[in-house]
């Protein structure tokens, strides 16, 4: 079995932009920098497990 090396990748984009993205909407809405930078942590986690599972499924099947 090959090493895909495009998985990995996609998923620190996913979870990097997601993290920019909650962030930035986080702070237009008028929170805190600091309280925007934790829920764009939270959305980043979120988004990276959720990206994890549906690459890792395609691949049990």
């Amino acid at each position: 079995m090959r090493y895909n090396i495009w998985r990995p990748i996609i998923l620190i984009l996913v979870a990097f932009a997601t993290k920019n993205l909650v962030a930035s909407i986080c702070m237009l809405f008028g929170m805190a920098p600091e309280s925007a930078e934790s829920a764009g942590f939270i959305g980043m986690i979120a988004a990276g497990l959720i990206m994890y599972n549906r690459l890792t499924k395609s691949r049990r099947k």
